[in-house]
């Protein structure tokens, strides 16, 4: 796995070059989908999988730009046995910052006993949720009876869809857990930004033969005297 990029790196051109995966693609794909938005914080996630004789990549990158949360996903595929065909699919989700609900962390903390205030996170994990499109997970429903055989329809869930990214310090390095964190940290502070508390000046004293003349003629009757 490719370390994360830092959030607070000036250039996120130079983050998808170090990470190496379709640099010039994604580059184009992402200004296309911030359509001249200004890219601020972001995160670079890039991971390898093998699956017998096979590598899978993927590749995620989270920017944040002004008003939005752009998360781009990136998979490649290999179309012949030598690997000289290759497609690369890649998805964009352009998410409002008024509509994400949920950033939540998750941390791991190895020899807790021992901690120190600055220790490194071992392990981080980020997730992210927003309003809009459901994710439904389906199943037949069961029965507790075993001599049952009857079709009694399908159970399941509905969730909001979400994001979650997992950094390991082991497997990731030290500088992506620190990505992660500090990312994580630009994306509470853009999504749910502090109030910043108003003082309401305290209303001018009025006489007492003032507020029952005032009372009175709401009702069609004059209550003022003198």
């Amino acid at each position: 796995m490719t370390p994360l990029s830092s959030a607070s790196a000036p250039d996120l051109h130079t983050a998808l070059t170090r990470a190496g995966f379709y640099p010039k693609i994604l580059a184009d794909v992402i200004d296309e989908a911030l359509d001249g938005r200004e890219p601020g914080g972001h995160l670079v996630h890039l991971e390898t999988h093998f699956d017998q004789h096979e590598v899978h990549r993927h590749i995620t990158v989270l920017v944040l730009a002004e008003d939005v949360l752009l998360v781009t996903h990136v998979d490649d595929q290999q179309l012949d046995e030598k690997g000289k065909e290759v497609m690369a699919q890649i998805s964009t989700e352009l998410v409002q910052l008024s509509k994400v609900t949920t950033v939540a962390t998750s941390y791991v903390y190895h020899q807790p006993q021992n901690y120190r205030s600055g220790d490194l996170v071992k392990e981080l994990t980020l997730g992210i949720a927003w309003a809009g499109a459901q994710r439904i997970d389906l199943a037949p429903a069961g029965c507790p009876d075993p001599e049952c055989d009857a079709d009694h329809g399908y159970t399941g869930t509905s969730q909001q869809e979400d994001l979650v990214l997992r950094v390991s310090a082991e497997a990731d390095g030290a500088n992506a857990v620190a990505a992660a964190r500090s990312f994580a940290l630009a994306m509470r502070r853009a999504s749910a930004p502090r109030v910043t508390e108003t003082r309401v000046p305290a209303p001018a004293s009025v006489s007492t033969t003032e507020v029952r003349g005032r009372v009175g003629s709401r009702f069609g009757r004059n209550t003022h005297q003198g």
